[in-house]
């Protein structure tokens, strides 16, 4: 915090805390200091319409806190002039912990995702530029800017630190599972039988304690000829990359729905049906952990959906200081 001092800053520092069990986070915080200040102007800026063309389209409208900041009951987000987004908007938490962003690792820093929302023409649909001009004619973000970053001025870069702080602030780990890690709660019978068949079944690809591994992975959807989808290789222009998106994490996972990139699974049962049922495409790409798919019967599926469901954390969920 030496820098702040020397600018005559009086703010108040946020110390980021690494839940137990969990690795080192991936984001270099010594680039963008968590603060009061920053988190609460981040905050604001996630919920004003006004980063989008209309003022209809906050971040908040397909991050929406009571979907554990997806869309939801949504398989994509709507955005301006009644379109829709390409993707199912991932829920967001532990963003911390990536170290490239969107579903196909498209963007490298969390800047680059901002400026893309909000210039996506099926998005929020508006320039930096008229963003920037709209809050600087507000006199509370003056203020609030000033109270973050020392004086009035508003700028791109001091627009997405904010919103930095406050999206990384979004940790999500204490759900029934993360009790049971501390020694806090048990498990049900059902919900052990579950965490047996996941470890079994799933943990190859949905590594503890994130319940993702971040790797880029083909799982066998059909590609949907309307939207012509291509995951990764749209990035990399590799063939080897064709159809694979990156292994979402588990957490919240009775929280989000619609499932898949594209959101065409309502519930999260019909996600684990697609794996146990033979609806997985064979391709060349095709991770080759689901070759002969996962065989779970009926009994493993329920325990399955059970153990799934203590990775919602109501904690999260309801903290007054995600909300609007």
């Amino acid at each position: 915090m030496n820098g702040c001092r020397k600018t005559g800053l009086n703010i108040t520092p946020i110390a980021f805390t690494v839940p137990s069990g969990f690795p080192q986070p991936q984001y270099n915080f010594g680039s963008n200091p968590l603060t009061e200040e920053g988190f609460q102007l981040g905050k604001k800026l996630f919920f004003d319409g006004r980063l989008s063309l209309d003022s209809a389209f906050p971040c908040s409208s397909c991050h929406q806190p009571v979907a554990a900041f997806t869309t939801f009951e949504h398989d994509r987000s709507h955005g301006y002039n009644h379109s829709h987004t390409l993707r199912n908007a991932p829920g967001l938490f532990n963003i911390a912990w990536l170290s490239e962003y969107n579903q196909d690792g498209s963007a490298k820093t969390l800047d680059e995702v901002y400026r893309g929302h909000i210039t996506n023409a099926h998005e929020m649909a508006e320039n930096v530029p008229e963003v920037l001009s709209r809050l600087t004619a507000d006199a509370a973000y003056k203020q609030m800017f000033k109270a973050a970053f020392g004086d009035e001025k508003i700028t791109e870069d001091r627009m997405y630190k904010a919103l930095s702080q406050f999206v990384l602030s979004l940790v999500s780990a204490d759900s029934k599972y993360d009790k049971v890690k501390r020694g806090e709660a048990n498990f049900d019978a059902q919900e052990q039988q579950g965490y047996t068949v996941f470890q079994s079944k799933c943990a190859a690809c949905h590594k503890e304690p994130m319940f993702t591994d971040y790797t880029y992975r083909n799982n066998g959807l059909a590609i949907d000829s309307s939207l012509n989808d291509h995951g990764r290789m749209r990035v990399t222009g590799n063939g080897n990359d064709d159809l694979k998106f990156r292994v979402p994490s588990l957490r919240n996972c009775d929280l989000t729905s619609y499932y898949g990139h594209d959101g065409r699974y309502s519930f999260f049962r019909i996600m684990i049906q697609h794996y146990r049922d033979g609806a997985i495409v064979k391709s060349p790409t095709l991770d080759p952990l689901l070759t002969n798919g996962l065989s779970i019967n009926a009994t493993e599926e329920d325990a399955l959906v059970a153990f799934i469901r203590t990775l919602s954390d109501s904690t999260f969920l309801n903290n007054p200081r995600f909300r609007q």
